[in-house]
């Protein structure tokens, strides 16, 4: 898979995209990640890439002629020819929710590329006539979309073939099903006077799968009634 992230500041995702899952991703081949600075692309002398909103208002708005030259630049086609070709998503407290099943159609694809929004907004001419999608990671507001790009790029490159050492605890990780994932336990058996559950170290695997699955529905029960639903 390729990645692309077009963006404001991305010193903000040199951290995340270099380590852990990421890392690993990129080193088995199975994903690379190009981060573009709009700054460096910005057809305005000055470097700029916002300015007022028209109508008055607080902060500043990302401005359509930087986003579209920069994808005219960085891959060379037409920027309303870029959400044909490729998946071309907005992070935006305003797009769709974004879940382990948005994730996975997301993992299917071989090109992805990100714009991120900062300051108050973006030109809604990007919407209109740029993005062919929106993503938000929730009900909250963050000051620009780096960080929701990294957040997505990890959720999608652990489902990557190959990313993983054991592609099997991907189908019982929650959100993997319609539940909740059930509790863990490791060595000591006993610390402080907490025990581990005597069913799991009984040795009984039918037994050790009930439970689990029992513990699946009532935490997902108990935590997010929702999903049962």
């Amino acid at each position: 898979m390729e990645v692309h992230v077009l963006c404001t500041l991305p010193d903000m995702l040199a951290s995340p995209l270099g380590a852990g899952v990421v890392k690993r991703a990129k080193e088995c081949g199975a994903l690379q990640v190009f981060v573009h600075d709009l700054h460096a692309l910005s057809p305005d002398p000055h470097h700029k890439v916002d300015d007022c909103p028209y109508g008055g208002g607080p902060g500043m708005v990302l401005r359509v002629d930087v986003v579209a030259h920069a994808i005219e630049s960085v891959f060379g086609v037409g920027a309303a020819e870029l959400k044909e070709k490729y998946p071309f998503i907005l992070l935006t407290p305003q797009g769709q929710p974004f879940d382990q099943a948005a994730a996975r159609a997301l993992s299917a694809e071989r090109t992805l590329v990100f714009l991120c929004g900062r300051y108050e907004g973006v030109d809604e001419r990007i919407r209109e006539h740029l993005v062919g999608r929106e993503i938000s990671l929730g009900d909250f507001v963050l000051s620009g979309g780096e960080i929701a790009a990294a957040t997505v790029i990890e959720a999608v490159a652990r489902l990557l073939p190959g990313v993983l050492g054991n592609q099997e605890s991907l189908a019982e990780e929650s959100f993997a099903g319609p539940l909740l994932e059930y509790p863990h336990y490791t060595r000591p058996a006993q610390f402080r006077g907490w025990q581990v559950p005597e069913v799991l170290t009984g040795g009984d695997h039918g037994s050790i799968r009930k439970w689990r699955e029992g513990q699946a529905r009532e935490r997902t029960r108990l935590r997010r009634p929702d999903l049962l639903e």
